[in-house]
């Protein structure tokens, strides 16, 4: 298992930037694969962007390329979203989350992953 814990949410306005961090602790963090999913109010939780153990393939959900990029330093064991160009429909919780991989690959849906952070929240005024 690996511990999770997010920092970097808050409140934007429309256009404006945010930069989400996750520090992992725990088990050996280059061997997950690792994820940034999101969960507006009444939707279900989806996978923003991920990120495989290398840092070699990124994945990323269609409304969020060109605006967010993802990347991790596995040398202080951290994974990092770049949020720019923030929409109000970015509103939303967002979850840090852990995939125990065996090759260079990105899982792209949520029960991939089995470790999860405790979410925080991104709110973009319009």
């Amino acid at each position: 298992q690996v511990q999770l814990v997010e920092s970097g949410g808050g409140l934007v306005q429309a256009g404006g930037s945010l930069r989400l961090s996750c520090v992992a602790s725990g088990r050996t963090f280059s061997s997950y694969a690792m994820g940034w999913f999101r969960q507006a109010p009444g939707k279900e939780r989806e996978l923003v962007a991920a990120i495989s153990w290398s840092g070699s393939i990124t994945y990323y959900q269609d409304p969020v390329k060109g605006r967010f990029t993802i990347s991790r330093d596995n040398a202080k064991n951290t994974v990092y979203l770049q949020m720019n160009s923030l929409k109000p429909e970015d509103t939303a919780v967002y979850y840090c989350a852990a995939a125990e991989v065996y090759r260079d690959y990105v899982p792209r849906g949520s029960l991939g992953y089995n470790n999860w952070g405790q979410g925080t929240q991104v709110t973009v005024s319009s």
